[in-house]
């Protein structure tokens, strides 16, 4: 899927700026909230994106909640005109053996507009048995192409960008039975890029990663499982170029490119990946990979924390004309490279958001040729809160309430890739450059 340059940008200014104050752009997100889905909107040049997020009500079982969940959805993405425009669930579960009761339930809520979906084994914070986060692209048909190329892959395409939802990857038949890390994450590699392969796509346009992995810091050998995990990520993109299409500095790159990405524990041994990728031949569209002032790029770790630095950026910014969208990945209660606050999971939540404030503020998106397309903590349109121990959190829903209240979050237990990090934090974080600003790039 190369697309064509456009011959016209279809340009879109937003609201006014309020009455007394200096001409600023107004914040890009609308929060929804119904029931028990709250949800966040933005619009790119008009095309509306949607974050949803839905918490059941108690129920006798998982596919029980599922309904309920569905039933609270379908009446707000109608609310939203966005019913048929879902490319992109995860729906996290407390039981593995959950995972196709609640597919039958979303199966018949669907009907043929099946999403890229991923059944993730992470226990909901509440209690509940299941919940889930949606990504819907467009108000209906009329205004954005959705392809449904595979129960994998969702391709959602509007003013020569097109959006490729991948997720619910997993090693495959090829290596039943192969129980190594690493051999397991190279098969499911190799299953993604196939399907990028079959969209006109490749691994090289991917901007964001998701890895669950089941047991992330047993024991692999004389390893653990994440490096394993790192190794296998790292002797894959060693052969890939990633965003020559998209990163406009290509002839003075500074840096190393590599998607955004989250690696998150899951219960049982399994793994599984979730991707998307972005394509345009625009020269105002950008896909840049960001990291974090506070901290050592991951992929300059030292090999005391894995033999294969963990290749992925700390965030990554997409620039479609004024708006931006900016990639979260899991971020932690780390400075430098070093854990902080090690036992005190309140201070590591309250860390862990200063370092994703540092991450999408304006100062590091100018430090990174984005002037213009920086934002706050209250710029979020969701996030994921990952607990490793059920006893924090209280203190962790405390410290999210005080910080980030508001913002679409699921809260789930799952283990984190070291064993002195009690949180991780994963987001989206949008952005509006002000109307004088210049979004067009040399390249």
């Amino acid at each position: 899927m190369r697309l064509t340059r456009r011959e016209s940008v279809t340009r879109w200014t937003g609201r006014s700026a309020d009455v007394g104050g200096p001409p600023s752009p107004p914040s890009p997100i609308r929060r929804v909230h119904r029931d028990r889905v709250r949800g966040s909107l933005i619009d790119v040049e008009a095309v509306q994106h949607a974050f949803l997020v839905a918490t059941p009500r108690p129920g006798d079982s998982a596919a029980a909640e599922a309904a309920d969940a569905v039933g609270m959805l379908g009446a707000a993405l109608d609310e939203i005109g966005a019913r048929r425009s879902v490319v992109r669930q995860t729906v996290f579960l407390a039981d593995e053996d959950d995972v196709e009761p609640c597919r039958e339930v979303l199966r018949a809520f669907y009907s043929g507009d099946w999403p890229a979906t991923s059944f993730v084994p992470q226990p909901p914070a509440d209690g509940s048995r299941m919940a889930m986060e949606v990504w819907s692209v467009g108000r209906g048909e009329s205004d954005v192409a959705i392809r449904r190329m595979e129960e994998r892959l969702v391709c959602a395409a509007a003013n020569g960008v097109a959006w490729l939802h991948a997720d619910g990857f997993e090693p495959g038949p090829d290596a039943a039975g192969v129980a190594a890390v690493h051999s397991q994450t190279l098969a499911t590699l190799r299953s993604l890029i196939v399907a990028l392969g079959r969209a006109g796509s490749g691994l090289d346009a991917v901007v964001r990663t998701w890895l669950h992995l089941g047991d992330i810091v047993g024991p692999e050998g004389d390893t653990q499982r994440y490096k394993e995990l790192n190794r296998a990520r790292a002797d894959v993109y060693r052969s890939v170029a990633f965003l020559s299409r998209l990163y406009p500095f290509n002839g003075n790159r500074r840096r190393p490119q590599f998607p955004a990405s989250t690696g998150i524990g899951t219960t049982g041994r399994g793994i599984r990946m979730g991707a998307l990728a972005m394509e345009s031949a625009r020269s105002d569209v950008r896909a840049v990979p960001l990291e974090n002032p506070r901290q050592t790029p991951a992929f300059d770790y030292s090999a005391v924390y894995s033999p294969s630095s963990p290749k992925f950026s700390r965030g990554m910014a997409l620039a479609v004309g004024r708006e931006a969208l900016i990639l979260v990945s899991g971020t932690a209660s780390i400075t430098a490279s070093e854990t902080r606050h090690v036992g005190d999971a309140a201070a590591q939540t309250h860390e862990t958001l200063e370092n994703i404030a540092a991450l999408i503020g304006e100062a590091n998106l100018a430090r990174h040729d984005l002037p213009g397309r920086g934002a706050t903590l209250d710029d979020l349109t969701c996030a994921r809160v990952y607990i490793k121990r059920e006893s924090d959190r209280d203190a962790v829903l405390a410290a999210c309430r005080e910080r980030i209240d508001g913002v679409p979050v699921v809260f789930t237990l799952a283990d984190v890739c070291r064993p002195d990090l009690l949180v991780e934090i994963e987001a989206v974080a949008a952005s509006r450059a002000p109307v004088d600003d210049s979004c067009e790039v040399e390249r």
